[in-house]
């Protein structure tokens, strides 16, 4: 396998967005904020987060709103130290309020292949609950659940 520091390949910046969608499918906030710079920058929405710290406060926050989420993430496009990704996010609110939240990232790597700028826009759409696709149980999506092109996503 290629390495996943930059300058990528394909298979190395395919490899990095399912790591990044298992991170995140952990809702793990000190985990996930361990593949940042100690100094990333986000825009989330429209909210700016900087450094690990604040990765962790946003992402426990993040977690304790949206139930029960579950996350895929493919490739868009790459270059030698940037990946696009788009996404889609099925979680509940504490009413049980459904949503499908559909979105798209840009991130740029260091040279030692740690996330130092994360940009997203997300756009939240309510669903019921019959109309879910995502049924895994909580944690990694198994390896033979479709992704987002399989779903019509």
């Amino acid at each position: 396998m290629s390495s996943l520091v930059p300058p990528f390949t394909l298979e190395a910046a395919t490899r990095k967005v399912r790591l990044a969608e298992d991170g995140w499918n952990s809702r793990d906030p000190e985990r996930v904020s361990l593949v940042y710079t100690p100094d990333s920058r986000w825009r989330n929405r429209a909210e700016f987060v900087s450094g690990r710290t604040e990765i962790v406060a946003f992402l426990t926050r993040k977690w304790a709103k949206e139930l029960d989420y579950r996350l895929i993430k493919e490739i868009w496009a790459y270059t030698d130290d940037r990946i696009a990704v788009r996404f889609a996010y099925e979680w509940h609110d504490d009413s049980g309020n459904w949503f499908r939240s559909y979105g798209n990232e840009n991130w740029e790597f260091d040279a030692a292949g740690l996330m130092q700028r994360r940009f997203a826009c997300i756009n939240d759409l309510p669903i019921r609950e019959s109309e879910r696709k995502y049924h895994w149980p909580l944690g990694r999506r198994p390896d033979d659940h479709p992704g987002l092109t399989e779903l019509g996503l």
